[in-house]
């Protein structure tokens, strides 16, 4: 893998335990290609994103962690990675994303870079290697290759799918022209996995780790963080059809979950406390409970872990009281804070999904001719309550892009515009994750709506984005972009962050309330009004009717 070598950089001095910075911040997502546009070309840059760094630290964000920016054909919008140590020249150069990195950390806002460590890109030097060697090569033993069962070896080593539809096993043409070995990809066929029980992959990943680190970044997002390691002897296995794509909702599933990936991020860990300034490890790991997404977060492994099943719990005051309280007693119990997420580049937006009024199994997507598609001013109004609870949740929230002007899911993408792989290799039967990855609107005029300045957009944006554009919302008192600001200013200033939460009961069971130290939180998940408590309104969801509090709204306030 060839890279640029830079000096080592450093940051602030360790916090002392318990009080690092992960464990409070509010992280802002940004998918890069869908962010600004600052070249013209209809694909997000590093450069759009330092352009913007002044409206972030307006936000009030602590950090951002950006999707993958570095070297990459595509197919999987740079989540195939063929270098891992050099940026794409869609979003510009290594001096471009060291200009980031410096612009972010003088407004004080951290910057965490998305690692892909599951697989490669089919471009990647080393699986190019490996098709070459041959079976049984040293190259070859760096990926997930095995020969074929059947008289010939013509069917695929087992019945494993693909999280993106399809076999999760291609068949590859030795140099003689022969059909050959079998290599996995739990996700696109150009994607290939890595073998992590071999030593030279573990190695180089360290190094990918230190060039980085050396860079000055602030940590890492984990991308399948669960997939790492399979199964020993690779068993069949059948996923249950409603489940998520992530597996998410299920346990025993050979290539998630095992036990040999914690191995890796105690290694990776120790890596990370040579360097100063607190550099932290997020895990995306799609677990059936947050007890086992835990473990993830012990002392000596990663620092943080998405919290999915906060994010996949439905606006459901009952549910949302057991999910809250099984997460922070689960992190609580290995000394780590929970996450709290709502919606990220891999599922529907949370302004469209908490209206849904049917099944949609993450990573499936919502499109024209989905059931149960979401009335808007609902899913808003229910976006709005929801991200004011969970930002009055102690531990650390994470934000995408967009989320902050209300953004819906856009559903109305003509399948000739789609691309995610998903959608192709289902052959259209699931919409997959376009609709919530669309580039974001700046201003409400403009061919491109302010993500560039010649109307170029890699997907297609919809009408409405005129307005819920930036410059609609940045003055208007009673606009998402206005509650998130003091949604973040308050969770500042009242130590929010830090606190702890203490329930109140007696409001009725559509409430979700607590105390998080001077702050009482009253949300209402129902539909008809309930009372509230004495005290004064600090911020809320959404208007309020005297000491009532109407449906799909959230208020903090003060004691009186």
């Amino acid at each position: 893998m060839p890279s640029t070598e830079t000096a080592p950089r450093t940051g602030a001095l360790p916090s002392a335990p318990g009080s690092e910075w992960w464990r409070t911040a509010v992280i802002y997502q940004i998918y890069p290609r869908s962010f600004a546009d600052a070249s013209g070309d209809g694909i997000g840059d590093l450069p759009g994103i330092t352009a913007k760094l002044d409206d972030l630290a307006e936000l009030g964000v602590d950090a951002i962690w950006l999707s993958p920016f570095q070297r990459s054909p595509q197919k999987d919008a740079g989540y195939d990675v063929s270098d891992y140590c050099d940026v794409d020249p869609l979003f510009g150069t290594l001096e471009d994303f060291d200009a980031m990195l410096d612009g972010a950390h003088g407004r004080g806002i951290r910057v965490i870079v998305d690692l892909v460590p599951n697989h490669s890109s089919d471009q990647h030097e080393w699986f190019q290697q490996a098709l070459a060697a041959g079976p049984g090569s040293r190259e070859r033993a760096r990926y997930m290759f095995r020969d074929g069962q059947g008289a010939h070896g013509e069917l695929p080593p087992n019945n494993w799918e693909s999280v993106f539809g399809g076999p999760a096993w291609t068949r590859v043409v030795e140099e003689d022209g022969a059909p050959g070995q079998w290599y996995l990809h739990l996700f696109d066929s150009t994607q290939p996995d890595f073998d992590w029980t071999n030593d030279e992959v573990r190695e180089e990943f360290r190094r990918i780790l230190r060039f980085w680190l050396d860079r000055g970044v602030d940590g890492f997002r984990v991308d399948v963080a669960h997939g790492m390691i399979k199964a020993d002897g690779l068993p069949d296995y059948t996923p249950d059809p409603d489940a998520g794509s992530m597996g998410g909702e299920e346990a025993g599933v050979p290539y998630w979950g095992q036990d040999g990936v914690h191995e890796i991020y105690r290694d990776w860990h120790t890596l990370l406390a040579e360097y100063d300034g607190d550099r932290a490890l997020c895990a995306e790991a799609w677990l059936p409970t947050p007890e086992q997404t835990a473990l993830w977060v012990r002392p000596d492994e990663m620092h943080q872990a998405f919290n999915f099943a906060y994010l996949e719990t439905g606006w459901d005051a009952a549910a949302l009281r057991d999910v809250v309280d099984e997460s922070i007693r689960a992190y609580a119990a290995v000394g780590a804070p929970s996450t709290w997420v709502l919606s990220n580049h891999d599922v529907v937006r949370h302004a469209s999904r908490l209206a849904l009024t049917a099944e949609n199994p993450q990573g499936h997507g919502i499109g024209p001719d989905s059931p149960g598609k979401p009335i808007p001013e609902v899913g808003l109004r229910r976006a709005r309550a929801a991200t004011a609870l969970m930002l009055a949740l102690p531990g650390s929230a994470y934000l995408y892009q967009g989320e902050e002007l209300g953004l819906p899911e856009v559903i109305d993408i003509p399948g000739e515009a789609r691309q995610d792989p998903t959608w192709f290799r289902t052959g259209g039967e699931r919409y997959g994750r376009d609709g919530c990855r669309v580039p974001l609107p700046w201003t409400a005029t403009g061919d491109a709506y302010g993500f560039n300045d010649t109307g170029a957009s890699w997907l297609p944006q919809p009408a409405e984005w005129a307005t819920l554009a930036r410059d609609q919302q940045v003055d208007d008192p009673a606009s998402t972009l206005s509650l998130y600001r003091a949604l973040l200013e308050a969770r500042r200033a009242h130590g929010l962050g830090s606190g702890a939460l203490e329930w109140i009961d007696g409001l009725g069971p559509d409430a979700v309330a607590f105390r998080n130290g001077e702050v009482t939180v009253v949300a209402n998940a129902g539909t008809t009004p309930i009372a509230l408590p004495e005290g004064v309104v600090i911020v809320a969801s959404g208007p309020i009717d005297g000491d009532r509090l109407p449906a799909d709204t959230t208020v903090w306030m003060a004691q009186g």
